[in-house]
């Protein structure tokens, strides 16, 4: 599999054997047990990432493989992203050090991904059954995170298959208002089948 990076609006191309994902299972659990205790994301200390802060942290490690040449490392790195965010097609990692302002760009198809075939194969038709409208908005709408001294959280576009942040938020409790709004009306468009 390919990952493209963006980095000074110069893309990189990382190839990543088909075989180093399984291989590699066991590294990439410890990558995330090592996250487990919380992480330093720029200024802020995140007690306990998400997916996507996740991705992120290991995104900046695999921007810093790449600066430094470390092709091992950087092959690793892009194997975890692309292993955690099925269908990830390209990254624009943060070269000012906030690490929670990269971006990913979901674009590949993947045969071994149900995470995004059902909603997208449905997009155009009949909705999804309520477990699965749940679940598939439960993927589109991330958890509320911290940025700066503010808080938002993202949304999957499935029509440009990028990730789009929420606008900032004063408190944690209203980013996570905002957010309920936002799944809900994700839930609600996957139930009538958009």
């Amino acid at each position: 599999m390919i990952l493209k990076v963006i980095i000074d609006d110069q893309a990189h191309e990382i190839n990543v054997p088909d075989g180093l994902l399984a291989e590699a299972r066991d590294y990439f659990d410890q990558i995330d047990r090592d996250m487990d205790g919380g992480w330093q994301m720029g200024r802020d200390w995140v007690e306990a990432p998400d997916r996507i802060q996740r991705a992120q942290i290991v995104a900046d490690r695999l921007l810093t493989a790449i600066e430094t040449d470390n092709l091992k490392l950087g092959t690793l790195m892009a194997g975890y992203l692309l292993d955690r965010l099925p269908g990830l097609g390209l990254i624009e990692p943060d070269l000012q050090g906030e690490i929670q302002n990269t971006r990913f760009e979901m674009g590949r198809q993947t045969q071994t991904a149900p995470t995004t075939s059902p909603a997208t194969s449905r997009a155009a038709g009949a909705g999804l059954s309520k477990l699965e409208a749940m679940e598939q908005a439960g993927r589109d709408v991330t958890q509320v995170f911290k940025v700066g001294r503010g808080y938002r959280f993202s949304i999957f576009d499935h029509d440009t298959g990028t990730w789009m942040d929420a606008p900032l938020a004063p408190t944690e409790q209203e980013a996570g208002r905002l957010r309920q709004q936002a799944f809900k009306a994700r839930y609600e468009a996957l139930l009538a089948g958009g």
